[in-house]
């Protein structure tokens, strides 16, 4: 069997459709729904089940699939062990992290490690949708949920805190409000629909101003962290802010401290076979210590 075929049809099994899987590999749905027809007539046997909603594997798609992932963490331990014959970590480490934390809490840290490792290409990739690490989109994760997979090893990092923030400029124009009814008096900035956040309850802070306000109070809807931070920063309202922000914009007004957002748990995410890796263990261990010494 031809492996390019399977490796495609491992991404297609993974990711349960033609379309997410060209994503993934950078080819079209078309182009991927022709490797795998081919790959079953070559085999003479349907792996897919193929209806409305998506696909599903036939049995034998089950025995192939199995088969294929063990061939894929084993190329990734030799890999590893090939790499882990140098002396000093190498090669590429390519680290994914939510737009939010990536940019205001990694970004800001990332320079000693990258001094540290001279020989080590680092590749980071922003995304508030979840790579996927067993299909090597990455080799760790920065999550804001603890994952699920049991493939998956898991360090928790810190927690992160949200809390309500306004400019202070604008709270000398506008007043602080007092209590959570005196929202309905300013515009409140929250995510919008389209964004695909890692985290639960985005938006409490709509929901609890809306509530507050029986649905009158003014909103303004933002996709991502960065564009609601420079929507505070520029005076339009308040918003709820995680902790990694706020801590280093001392400009930046927190209110209503009895009224706490959700808190989310931070953790350092890699696959089971990258668990010998030089170039993970390095980044594990700086990344452990950055968030020991965080204060916030």
């Amino acid at each position: 069997m031809d492996w390019d075929k399977l490796r495609i049809f491992h991404a297609v099994a993974s990711a349960g459709s033609f379309t997410h899987a060209g994503q993934m590999l950078g080819l079209s749905q078309s182009a991927v729904s022709r490797q795998i027809s081919a790959l079953e007539e070559e085999i003479n046997t349907p792996l897919f089940q193929r209806h409305a909603r998506g696909l599903t594997l036939t049995d034998e798609g089950e025995l192939l699939y199995g088969a294929v992932s063990d061939v894929l963490t084993r190329l990734g331990q030799a890999e590893e062990a090939l790499k882990n014959a140098q002396a000093a970590p190498r090669g590429s480490l390519k680290i994914t992290s939510s737009h939010g934390l990536g940019t205001y809490w990694l970004l800001p840290r990332i320079s000693e490690f990258v001094g540290d490792y001279p020989e080590l290409q680092v590749h980071l990739v922003f995304e508030d949708r979840e790579l996927d690490l067993a299909q090597r989109e990455a080799d760790l994760a920065i999550r804001m949920r603890a994952p699920v997979q049991a493939d998956l090893i898991q360090r928790k990092l810190f927690t992160v805190h949200y809390h309500l923030c306004g400019h202070r400029d604008y709270f000398a124009r506008h007043g602080v409000p007092q209590t959570v009814e005196d929202l309905a008096k300013h515009t409140v900035i929250g995510y919008g629909e389209t964004v695909a956040p890692e985290v639960r309850d985005v938006n409490w802070l709509l929901d609890t101003a809306r509530r507050a306000s029986n649905g009158c109070g003014r909103a303004l809807r933002i996709n991502n962290i960065t564009g609601i931070l420079h929507a505070v920063e520029t005076g339009i309202g308040i918003a709820a802010l995680p902790d990694y922000l706020t801590s280093e914009r001392p400009h930046l007004v927190r209110i209503l401290p009895d009224t706490e957002g959700p808190t989310y748990d931070v953790h350092l995410v890699y696959c089971d076979a990258l668990r010998q890796s030089k170039r993970v263990a390095a980044f594990r261990d700086f990344l452990v210590r950055a968030a020991k010494d965080w204060k916030y």
